[in-house]
């Protein structure tokens, strides 16, 4: 009896182990879209650091991520089961942050033309240790934003299973999408330095020329990281505020089907691109013309 019951127990466990892992396929899949915006996001954080701080600054941004996961994964699987109306209002909230912290880095781009970000070009008796805190806590602020939508929705495709399974596969998720997302982050920032590392290691062959090319290619790549990171807030913050608004379908139907797969896809991107633009305008001018000087006159 004491064996069947043992016997049993495995079948059971195997069962839970096999849907855990066609649920987190499923989450994955589903979750791919928010990595690369998290991954571009994540990469142009660190422009501006020193070389030889850049994995250090990379590895206390994945810190707080995961700090970040610790907070939410909880926090989403208690507001799904006893307040789940309060999702679609927090992640609003997020994506508006998100929409409203795109704005201003275009914003500073285009009044401070002539100013550089990258550290070699900061004022003259900058504190570089608290720039670099700085650096950290704004990414890891964005972070949370982008956790969160990468926890609902991982939540949201198992919101029909069982509570372990739930507890299981949006841990499982969380983790993977951190760990996978920073080692790669650390791989883009220190490419130059394999570059100079394969150049001086091989001073002429194929070796060489691949390090030449990864030297010169590593600055070329984080620009347009940081160029797609802007982007990725408005995408990822006007596709949450979008997902709460009603939804607008165009007639495809006449287009021939491989343009078709391409409109269908691109519409919906240039529709999240242009509300987060909108909503992160709207957010500033508030901010900056409504918000700052009521309170200005209270603390006069």
């Amino acid at each position: 009896m004491a064996g069947t019951n043992l016997l049993a127990l495995i079948d059971d466990i195997a069962t839970l182990l096999d849907d855990i892992a066609l649920m987190s396929k499923v989450a994955a899949k589903k979750t791919g879209a928010v990595l690369g915006d998290d991954l571009a996001l994540n990469a142009q954080q660190v422009t501006g650091v020193s070389a030889d701080r850049e994995l250090p600054v990379v590895w206390a941004v994945a810190k707080g991520s995961f700090i970040n996961k610790l907070i939410l994964v909880p926090l989403a699987l208690l507001i799904s089961a006893f307040a789940p109306w309060l999702i679609t209002p927090l992640l609003m909230i997020g994506g508006l942050y998100l929409c409203f912290e795109g704005f201003e880095k275009v914003l500073h781009s285009l009044t401070h033309k002539k100013e550089h970000s990258d550290q070699l070009n900061l004022p003259e008796g900058t504190d570089l240790v608290a720039y670099e805190k700085n650096k950290i806590k704004g990414a890891i602020r964005t972070d949370f934003i982008l956790s969160a939508e990468i926890v609902v929705i991982a939540l949201g495709t198992v919101q029909s299973a069982a509570f372990i399974s739930q507890v299981l596969v949006v841990s499982l998720i969380a983790f993977v999408m951190t760990a996978g997302v920073y080692a790669l982050v650390a791989g883009i920032v220190k490419l130059d330095d394999l570059g100079l590392y394969l150049r001086k290691k091989f001073p002429d062959g194929l070796l060489n020329t691949l390090g030449m090319g990864l030297v010169t290619f590593a600055p070329k790549l984080m620009k347009t990281l940081s160029v797609v990171g802007t982007f990725a807030m408005f995408l990822v913050g006007g596709g949450i505020i979008a997902h709460a608004l009603p939804h607008w379908e165009a007639p495809l139907s006449s287009l021939p089907p491989a343009l078709e797969t391409i409109v269908s896809g691109l519409i919906p991107m240039l529709i999240n691109l242009g509300i987060g633009l909108l909503a992160g305008a709207f957010v500033y001018l508030f901010l900056e013309y409504v918000a700052g000087p009521a309170l200005s006159k209270i603390r006069s």
